[in-house]
């Protein structure tokens, strides 16, 4: 069942309680998306070793054991979160093609321009987050968090909190890596601009550096090389994607005026 087609006003807008319905039903799509990805979700967790390959990282440092779970029926809710887990990564272009579609009316076809091309950057650089966490940050993190009180301590670690964390760290990556596509959403927008950015270069790499070691706990050259490089790259490219999106508005901008100036008498 499609989305129905609602009445439109003379002028080409949709009244409030229509835009409300149109909501709705997007909201309804979206969570059936949600619902069906979760189904297939579960069937590629207990097929596949998805959990397995969360686990991977950390196997060398189990001395040969393996994870322990506390109660009986979380190795249950552990398939069905990671299930879940997966379905929201198989239903998230559904999820973002709703929100666009309900969203695209109300921009410019300039800002449309912008913000389609800065979706598809952003998945790219979602994954390249994601990536770059699990084959480089965790690992070290790994090896530098449980290498201390190691004479005094043995290790126990359950699965929940393992994954809490291998979870966290990974969206953390994920979102921080976003960082190129928001600063074009809101140049594209006009809420910032490029000579703003470049004059806050020293804040931005001091909040950086706080946000690296904060995620990516380890000696100051893992954490330079590692986080550090890689967010003070994405920030220059940031600065880049600013001004080319300000200058095509300020092209638009005085075509636009041409225009006007032309067509008056």
């Amino acid at each position: 069942m499609a989305i129905p087609t609602l009445p439109k006003t003379p002028s080409g807008e949709m009244p409030f309680l229509d835009h409300l319905e149109e909501l709705r039903w997007r909201v309804l799509w979206s969570l059936l998306a949600v619902v069906v990805c979760a189904i297939v979700g579960y069937l590629l967790v207990t097929r596949l070793d998805v959990l397995g390959l969360l686990v991977d990282p950390i196997e060398p440092f189990l001395n040969g054991t393996k994870l322990k779970y506390l109660s009986p029926t979380e190795p249950f809710f552990i398939t069905i979160k990671l299930a879940v887990a997966v379905g929201l990564i198989l239903a998230s272009p559904i999820v973002v093609y709703h929100l666009w579609a309900f969203l695209a009316p109300a921009l410019l076809p300039s800002e449309k321009r912008v913000i389609i091309p800065a979706l598809y950057m952003g998945l790219v650089l979602f994954a390249a987050g994601v990536a770059m966490a699990y084959w480089a940050a965790l690992p070290v993190t790994l090896k530098f968090t449980m290498g201390f009180q190691t004479e005094s301590l043995e290790q126990s670690i359950v699965i929940g909190e393992y994954l809490s964390f291998v979870t966290r760290l990974l969206l953390a990556f994920g979102v921080v890596f976003e960082l190129p596509v928001v600063i074009l959403i809101l140049s594209a927008l006009g809420l910032v601009t490029p000579q703003f950015l470049a004059s806050k270069r020293r804040h931005a790499i001091a909040i950086i550096a706080v946000t690296a070691s904060i995620l990516t706990p380890g000696d100051v050259v893992t954490l330079t090389v590692m986080m550090m490089v890689p967010l003070i790259l994405l920030y220059e490219l940031s600065i880049v994607l600013s001004r080319l999106v300000t200058r095509r508005r300020a092209v638009a901008a005085a075509a636009a005026e041409a225009e006007a100036e032309a067509a008056t008498p």
